[in-house]
């Protein structure tokens, strides 16, 4: 039933604002499901396929619609917003670091760390997850349980289309310090990108051993991958174009040290 309101609701969007009181508890409605996880925004299935839950983002918009911009006081900062920060962390067995924040309709699993960062609406942080410092988690985002997102990586979000898939990072994956990660690309369970990446549905992932393309903006499961580039010529010369280069397959299951995979990127002059 709530889903069908929120669709109704959407194609009557331009009637609706701050002023519209009814309309927007039926939308909190909708968001609380998002901020308790008990809704995800996108889910992956058995096969691997991503099944976007598009009147969860139509609720998302429409918190904007109908949210006044309200001031909020905390020591010496003042915030001017339309959507409320989140809260209850403690309770939820989350631990935040002065300077973190996550706004109200994000989820962020127990044992989940946040460092001075953030967080936005609609994003799922799964549970024991290191969101470190300076990285930033977009609208949308989802992201496993023990994964750590390094300092300064982006995980970029998605609002519309409301269909569009949004970023997905497996659990156990390790993404290395100002990695960027936009426009709905994958990681698989488990893998490592070191430092510096760049994914995007247009960079190709390529194989080294091989040099076969394994896809693009999809990093699969259990690798090792690092930033490089691939020679195309044009007009006007020969330039390289950014790619993911997988340089290790990783062993199922089997989630390496820190220091083990530090000596594998140093290997190609990357790091984390």
């Amino acid at each position: 039933m709530l889903r069908q309101e929120i669709d109704a609701l959407w194609a009557r969007r331009e009637e609706l604002g701050p002023e519209s009181k009814a309309e927007a508890d039926l939308v909190r409605e909708a968001i609380a499901l998002l901020d308790s996880g008990q809704a995800r925004v996108a889910e992956v299935a058995a096969d691997g396929s991503v099944s976007v839950n598009e009147w969860l983002k139509r609720a998302v918009l429409l918190f904007f619609k109908v949210s006044a911009v309200e001031v909020t006081e905390l020591g010496p900062f003042e915030y001017a917003d339309r959507l409320p920060l989140k809260r209850g962390f403690k309770a939820a067995g989350v631990r935040v670091v002065p300077g973190a924040s996550a706004r109200w309709g994000s989820f962020i699993g127990r044992g989940a760390v946040l460092m001075p960062s953030y967080v936005n609406i609609g994003a799922y942080v799964g549970e024991g997850t290191m969101v470190d410092t300076w990285a930033t988690v977009g609208s949308c985002a989802q992201v496993g349980s023990d994964v750590h997102l390094a300092g300064g990586v982006g995980i970029g979000g998605v609002l519309e289309p409301p269909q569009a898939a949004p970023v997905i990072i497996g659990d156990k994956a390790l993404i290395g310090s100002r990695c960027m990660i936009t426009q709905g690309a994958r990681v698989g369970t488990g893998s490592v990108l070191g430092e510096g990446c760049i994914l995007n549905p247009s960079i190709p992932v390529i194989d080294a051993e091989t040099g076969r393309e394994l896809g693009r903006g999809t990093v699969p499961p259990w690798c090792v991958g690092v930033g490089a580039t691939r020679q195309r010529e044009f007009p006007g010369g020969t330039f390289g174009l950014a790619c993911v280069l997988v340089v290790r397959r990783l062993e199922e299951g089997h989630r390496h040290t820190k220091a083990q995979l530090e000596d594998v990127l140093r290997e190609h002059g990357a790091g984390l």
